[in-house]
């Protein structure tokens, strides 16, 4: 059994790491930080976990010592305080932006200001179990990718690592995503009203997470995000050209072979049903990757598609894999809910 923290847990992400770690047998909550409501009941602000646990808010000076600490606060947050944390837990896991990228250039580029703590970038793991798995067993420090990289990442990958994509011409990336993408405070823009029934344009050009995405596979590219009417859920469409030659099967090998023993992606790719490719509809509370592709061979030209959770396997879940390799215990414990259907 080890003691863990959440800093940040009044948000979104912070309840679904919660709402994990709660129920995880290896895994004793020791504090819930948030700066908003310390001595407020946790399942005031995340009512899901009522009669799960009666666990109070605290403040950070309240947490003095723990074995793991998830950071799941605000971007450009984190860096100013992950050395604070060091000092208090073995284990960091960081979920914002802050130490995904390990340039400062780039870093300053896509978040618009100088890292606070640059001297640290290279002591992090990606926290992408199914590229980072080795690396991930020995890490002091871990910053979970964001949810429309996971998915853009996980899409391509199989396809990278053989060769089979013309590296050179890069990668165009349609990324949709749920409201709860933008956190429990975010602006006008998420109100119902502005909301609802809308297909938002928010970021045509230049989204952070497409320098992720060029980080893991090493092409260069772009990335267009769209907010769409759900609460939870991320779609990626990634449009690449493939090596000539390369035909449907070797692509199916690919994702085939790539995928096989991976616990939470599922490769999707059917000729008929409702959900014959990836949907976030039937993911909603798992940690699944559903991955998917189409082909037309005459032109060259692949499409992939991928689909998840963005506050599951987008963020909390992977999280906790991460967790689960770190500590050498079953990389599916406390992951192994299905999602639900119909929703």
């Amino acid at each position: 059994m080890i003691r863990v923290a959440v800093v940040g847990a009044a948000g979104y992400i912070g309840g679904e790491l919660l709402r994990l770690l709660i129920g995880h047998p290896e895994v004793e909550v020791v504090g819930a930080v948030s700066s908003r409501f310390p001595g407020k009941r946790v399942d005031g602000v995340h009512p899901n976990l009522r009669a799960a646990t009666d666990l109070l808010f605290c403040s950070a000076e309240e947490v003095t010592e723990c074995d793991a600490v998830f950071l799941a606060l605000p971007h450009r947050v984190a860096m100013g305080q992950v050395e604070e944390w060091s000092q208090r837990a073995k284990l960091v896991i960081d979920l914002t932006g802050d130490f995904r990228l390990n340039d400062t250039a780039v870093f300053e580029r896509y978040y618009g200001e100088q890292h606070q703590a640059p001297h640290l970038l290279d002591e992090f793991v990606p926290g992408l179990p199914e590229l980072h798995r080795e690396a991930l067993r020995g890490a002091d420090m871990v910053s979970v990718p964001g949810c429309m990289a996971a998915a853009g990442v996980l899409a391509l990958y199989p396809l990278i690592a053989r060769d089979l994509i013309d590296v050179q011409a890069g990668a165009q990336f349609d990324a949709r995503t749920g409201s709860s993408g933008s956190g429990a405070t975010a602006g006008p823009a998420n109100l119902h009203a502005e909301r609802s029934g809308a297909m938002r344009v928010f970021a045509p050009t230049g989204h952070r997470h497409e320098a992720e995405i060029t980080r893991h596979l090493g092409l260069p590219a772009a990335m267009t995000a769209t907010g769409v009417e759900a609460v939870r859920g991320v779609q990626t469409i990634c449009h690449a050209t493939l090596r000539p030659g390369v035909d449907k099967q070797t692509v199916r090998r690919a994702f085939r072979e790539q995928y096989a023993d991976e616990p939470f992606v599922r490769v999707v790719a059917h000729q008929r049903g409702i959900f014959r490719y990836p949907d976030p509809k039937i993911l909603l509370g798992s940690n699944y990757c559903d991955v998917g592709y189409a082909l037309d061979e005459d032109a060259g030209r692949l499409t992939t598609i991928a689909a998840l959770d963005n506050l599951v396997k987008g963020g909390a879940g992977n999280a906790l894999q991460c967790l689960n390799i770190r500590m050498g215990w079953p990389e599916t414990l406390g992951l192994t809910f299905p999602g639900l259907h119909p929703l």
